[in-house]
């Protein structure tokens, strides 16, 4: 399935969620599925688990 067609039938669940169920359904289906994606993408090896908890070079020094 193209990337096209998948943000068509995302858009379409946002549509009918906003109308019907008014905002705050569209901001929860927005959100789960933002949820989902992030998700999708760990399973297909995008993301590692180490990159959200990795240190930052060059952190402040506490005084």
């Amino acid at each position: 399935m193209s990337m096209a067609v998948v943000g068509m039938i995302a858009g379409m669940a946002l549509g009918f969620a906003g109308y019907f169920g008014g905002f705050g359904a569209f901001l929860l289906v927005a959100a789960l599925g933002a949820v989902g994606f992030g998700v999708g993408r760990f399973l297909e090896g995008d993301y590692e688990l180490g990159d959200f908890f990795r240190q930052r070079d060059g952190r402040r020094e506490r005084r």
